[in-house]
């Protein structure tokens, strides 16, 4: 989930921007599906909603702990969820 509140970049640049971290640390994306604004149920950081995206890839194990390191020091990446497909 992206943070837009305060950004200057438009949507599609900072889905852009986040997708190219994670290749530079070894992910291949394969799709990036854009979900839109969403409202959250209560007010969470003084935020009350933020872009919802699904970025599908494929990576080896390892590369997905330098994923998550790397986006936690990004303040436009809110929250981030990890589901592993068959």
């Amino acid at each position: 989930m992206l943070n837009t509140k305060g950004s200057d970049k438009g949507i599609d640049d900072l889905v852009s921007s986040v997708g190219k971290e994670m290749e530079a640390v070894g992910a291949k994306l394969d799709e990036i599906q854009q979900l839109g604004r969403r409202k959250f149920a209560y007010n969470a950081r003084d935020l009350d909603g933020g872009h919802y995206v699904n970025f599908i890839f494929l990576a080896e194990p390892e590369v997905i702990g330098k994923i998550q390191e790397r986006l936690r020091l990004n303040d436009l990446v809110y929250l981030q969820h990890y589901q592993r497909l068959s």
